[in-house]
């Protein structure tokens, strides 16, 4: 089979095992990539190796923990073709997302992004699990139905575009440091540079992990990120979660100002902490 003039990139911080899994959907593909990119974050390049593509790995250092904007930015440099799939690392493609984003992509140039679908606790580790992951998932319960999408509501857990679309965006803006807004900041700079964002139906499957709500563990980064993206745009971002930080009595929220309270105790980051 020959492999699609297309590339994947994903970038990493401590997720071997989600990792390891992508690559094995990537390689039931029914088109392989021409290349996978891996951007490992403040840690060793990964040594993968397929039969199917090349896979280049790299070490991207940074003074930030999870510098999300700058190695995205990064591993879209490092690639050999003019389109580009972006896959978040706990993401294990469907067997026709490569082939899916290519025809998109040749089709027209635009922001393109499929459905994700999560995957229940535990399916990774039962036996072929790769040719059940629809039955042993569930739809996102804000995108669950994709047709047309905000551009508020982009995401970068799947997502592809052009090199040229890539630049005409302006990359991943770096002012934004770690957890939180800088998927929705490149929504409304496709919107601002015209870029239309359209939905094909390239399935990813999110590999479940431990996640918090409201992620309370990423307090300090989420307030600098919402607060940066209100100076740019005048308007708020993660309304969601800074709401729920206001009722927990950890930040005054008011008159476009948002006042730290109190830090979040390590008991309630703990409480935060999804069971399932």
């Amino acid at each position: 089979m020959k492999n699609t003039p297309i590339s994947v990139l994903t970038i990493v911080k401590s997720r071997d095992v989600a990792l390891r899994n992508l690559v094995l959907g990537l390689e039931r593909a029914t088109r392989f990539p021409s290349e996978l990119v891996i951007v490992n974050m403040n840690e060793p390049a990964s040594e993968l190796h397929s039969e199917h593509f090349p896979i280049r790995s790299y070490r991207f250092d940074a003074d930030e923990k999870l510098p999300l904007a700058a190695a995205r930015n990064f591993a879209a440099k490092q690639t050999s073709y003019p389109c580009m799939i972006f896959l978040d690392v706990d993401c294990i493609p469907s067997a026709d997302l490569v082939e899916r984003y290519f025809n998109a992509c040749r089709k027209s140039d635009h922001l393109w992004i499929g459905p994700v679908r999560y995957l229940r606790k535990g399916a990774v580790s039962e036996m072929d699990f790769l040719s059940q992951m629809w039955e042993m998932s569930s739809p996102d319960p804000v995108r669950g139905d994709l047709h047309e999408v905000d551009y508020a509501l982009f995401w970068s857990l799947n997502f592809a575009c052009s090199r040229q679309v890539y630049d005409r965006i302006g990359g991943f803006d770096t002012q934004f440091t770690g957890y939180g807004a800088e998927d929705t900041d490149f929504g409304f700079m496709a919107r601002e540079k015209g870029v239309p964002l359209s939905v094909t139906e390239a399935v990813a499957y999110h590999q479940y992990h431990a996640s918090y709500d409201p992620p309370l563990n990423h307090f300090e980064d989420i307030l600098l990120n919402a607060r940066k993206f209100y100076q740019k745009w005048q308007i708020w971002p993660m309304e969601g979660w800074l709401k729920k930080f206001v009722n927990a009595g950890l930040i005054a929220w008011e008159n476009d100002q948002i006042r730290i309270l109190r830090k979040p105790t390590k008991t309630e980051v703990e409480a935060a902490l999804k069971s399932g």
